[in-house]
């Protein structure tokens, strides 16, 4: 019967460490916007670069990839006023709604955050 107690108690005491854990590396919204800002250049410069013409590029005057450096700190701007989030205290979960205008495709992302992580779990094309 005591073993029996003993195993209970660590076993309680691994799930309060393992909540702590999870409850003080749970990312706040300044790194998913971060995060996102980093994954949409990634997505922008190696898909949508890749696919932009000689032409519209000469026509600018820029290298698709500058424009999208340049643009960056407007993204995270767009991000975080797009980004709806919610907090569970162990984990949290973000969306995101991409739509800038109506010529442009929008975009439905979902993402949970845990352990200083993300994990995108949705990605949608409106």
């Amino acid at each position: 019967m005591r073993l029996v107690s003993i195993m209970a108690l660590a076993i309680a005491t691994g799930f309060a460490v393992f909540g702590v854990a999870m409850s003080k590396t749970n990312p706040t919204q300044n790194e998913y916007e971060e995060y996102a800002v980093q994954q949409l250049t990634q997505y922008l410069k190696t898909d949508v670069c890749k696919k932009t013409s000689k032409l519209i590029e000469n026509l600018l005057n820029s290298s698709c990839s500058k424009m999208v450096d340049s643009a960056n700190p407007r993204m995270r701007e767009v991000i975080s006023k797009t980004t709806d989030r919610q907090d569970f205290i162990l984990f949290s979960v973000y969306r995101t709604d991409l739509t800038l205008g109506s010529w442009l495709p929008g975009y439905k992302f979902e993402t949970v955050g845990a352990f200083h992580n993300f994990y995108t779990y949705s990605a949608e094309q409106q």
